[in-house]
């Protein structure tokens, strides 16, 4: 097993999607991670969901996809009892993780400051749309949002389209990737240094990171990107999109050598010896020609076809798939990039995903379906020293 996090312990209070997914990859790698609920109905994606099934079970599908294998602490931290408990919690605890607005987690005792007091060696992680500072720190946010916000909508679609927005929320997810990169810097640098450390993650930041050429040539220049629709950012005539007689063709060959072997393993040397499209410079010039006679040239064939027959010629090919065909393929069995567990009383097996890499030939996945709202309350209580009287107090405050 590759378990580089065991031993370390999350407490994680965050919700719905990008400070959830963070903490389910953390949890991946090993770690202890006990997910701290409001015990008025918990984590919002376990009712609010697109399977009516699962969401009447409290296990809507968004909740199990980044939740498997945590545990479901219930605390209410505006009552002095719960709030108490969670610092009990988290003095020996190496990550502390929440997704409020800023400065929530002020107002509850459960800043920084307020945590490092109690564990001087904390790696706490604050994840929110716009960051812990900014003249939009303040504001609430989800996905969408941000990726009208980012600059993303006005750069996906064709020219002269309406903005788009990109069909899944990417920028969740690869927030929920930032800032589990994030907690691992942090573990490192406390055990280097010895000291707490204060990691801020914000949507904005991670869509503006992912679209680095487009931010840095933007301000680096007079540039203001358009939308490319399915064409390549290299601009090469011989990428981007092509149709094919049955679909659609995704193409990038876009140095010498990749126009020379597409050439030949088009069968058309042809078009490599036209003076026009023999040098880089004259492809360039005459693009718009070239363009013209790879459109003709591709429909002879299948997408099928040419992107066997590129791809055996090293160069990068890919037919237009569905999510559901690209899901059907072998390839993505071998990956092993998702597991089945099964829920309760519910009749079909539920797919989540796997480690984002392999480590040692394996992509690590869990087996064990997301907790009962509250199911390990006390049995995690009773582990970080409370007695019986205690979790007494805690029921009759209505703390748990």
């Amino acid at each position: 097993m590759f378990a580089p996090l065991q031993g370390v312990k999350i407490v994680d209070l965050s919700q719905v999607l990008a400070g959830p997914f963070a903490t389910y990859q953390l949890g991946l790698m090993g770690a202890e991670v006990i997910k701290i609920e409001n015990p008025d109905g918990g984590d919002w994606t376990r009712i609010g969901d697109w399977v009516p099934d699962l969401a009447d079970k409290k296990m809507g599908m968004a909740y199990i996809v980044q939740n498997a294998n945590k545990q479901s602490v219930v605390l209410n931290l505006k009552s002095p009892e719960g709030n108490a408990a969670l610092k009990r919690l988290v003095a020996d605890a190496d990550v502390f993780l929440e997704n409020f607005k800023p400065g929530v987690a002020e107002r509850l005792g459960l800043g920084f400051n307020d945590l490092r007091e109690i564990n001087p060696k904390l790696v706490y992680c604050s994840v929110s749309a716009f960051g812990q500072d900014g003249a939009f720190s303040n504001r609430p946010s989800y996905d969408h949002i941000v990726q009208g916000m980012s600059g993303i909508m006005l750069t996906t679609g064709e020219k002269g389209s309406k903005p788009t927005k990109v069909g899944s929320p990417y920028v969740d997810y690869a927030t929920g990737l930032n800032a589990a990169m994030a907690v691992l810097a942090g573990l490192h640098e406390v055990r280097r240094t010895g000291e707490a450390v204060q990691l801020d993650v914000a949507m904005l930041d991670t869509a503006l990171v992912l679209m680095t050429a487009l931010m840095s040539r933007t301000l680096s220049t007079d540039w203001v990107p358009e939308p490319s629709g399915n064409e390549a950012w290299s601009a090469s005539p011989s990428s981007g999109a092509f149709d094919t007689s049955d679909g659609m063709l995704m193409l990038a060959a876009n140095n010498a050598p990749q126009f020379e072997r597409m050439c030949k393993a088009m069968g058309r040397q042809d078009i490599l010896a036209d003076t026009r499209w023999s040098t880089p410079e004259g492809r360039k010039a005459n693009a718009k020609d070239l363009r013209e006679e790879l459109k003709v040239a591709f429909k002879t064939r299948t997408a099928t076809e040419w992107e066997i027959a590129l791809s055996e010629a090293s160069v990068p090919a890919g037919r237009l798939r569905s999510i559901d065909e690209i899901l059907a393929e072998d390839h993505i069995a071998t990956r092993g990039l998702t597991s089945e567990i099964e829920i309760e009383d519910y009749d079909r097996p539920i797919h989540i995903p796997a480690m984002t890499f392999k480590a040692n030939g394996q992509n690590q996945s869990n087996s064990r379906q997301p907790s009962r709202l509250g199911a390990d309350t006390e049995t995690v209580l009773r582990d970080a020293g409370f007695n019986e009287a205690e979790l007494q107090d805690l029921r009759a405050a209505g703390a748990i």
